[in-house]
């Protein structure tokens, strides 16, 4: 049939649905970055520490968390992100660059994100702009590479600590209303929760050991006293 919009009288009334555009990840950020390449990277430079790095999500839609977790001391960051989209992922390592300084080519932010372990969400399909950063320094800043699709055990270590934050914050609470001021909060009290496999340290007193407590403090980072250290969705109703 020969039909035009035209043709139907109702139609010409109505206007076109909008249709969100798809994001389409550029699956070509990964090659060469894959997790063969990282084993095979840790294989060459074994005494690199691992960073591993991921999101946590709220309602959908909504303000999520992008975690960041140093393996060896246990210690986790988690900031606070308006949407899961991989410029906001670039923002916080730039924050983050800023904030410990670019003296001598960025030595301090290479010695603590020599490596990024991540998974393959669309918010970090430009691993060059967290790799180098902004600005003509051309210097590589940190390395990342991509776990295989659906292995979520190859960073197994930032998805067990990731309980401890749906301890505060249960799977299917937002976080429209919280502020980073919060989620720093909550870090600070996980942070300084002690662990066994820390010779009963906590991640914070571990971290303090391999890196200097001022950098914790460049980090946002704050001890809290033992008997103080509340795990429970209560913690960011005070």
């Amino acid at each position: 049939m020969d039909v035009r919009n035209i043709d139907l009288p109702r139609k010409v009334k109505f206007r076109a649905r909008y249709k969100k555009p798809e994001f389409k990840v550029d699956k070509g950020c990964r090659i060469g970055r894959n997790y063969d390449a990282f084993q095979s990277f840790i294989e060459k430079n074994p005494d690199t520490a691992i960073v591993q790095m991921d999101s946590v999500i709220g309602t959908k839609g909504g303000k999520c968390l992008l975690t960041v977790h140093f393996v060896d001391a246990s210690l986790m960051l988690a900031f606070l992100r308006d949407s899961n989209t991989s410029q906001s992922v670039i923002d916080v390592f730039n924050d983050l660059d800023q904030r410990l300084g670019r003296e001598l080519f960025r030595k301090l932010f290479r010695k603590l994100f020599p490596v990024l372990l991540t998974d393959n969400g669309s918010e970090f399909s430009n691993p060059k702009a967290i790799e180098y950063g902004p600005g003509t320094y051309g210097n590589l800043r940190t390395q990342i590479y991509y776990c295989d699709a659906g292995c979520p055990h190859q960073k197994g270590a930032i998805e067990v600590n990731h309980g401890l934050i749906r301890r505060v914050l249960p799977k299917g609470s937002g976080f429209n209303h919280l502020t980073q001021e919060d989620v720093t909060r909550m870090m600070n009290h996980i942070n300084s929760y002690k662990r066994k496999k820390l010779n009963n340290r906590s991640p914070y007193e571990t971290f303090s050991f391999y890196h200097g407590e001022e950098v914790l403090h460049k980090l946002g980072c704050s001890p809290v006293a033992a008997s103080d250290i509340l795990l429970k969705p209560s913690l960011l109703k005070r």
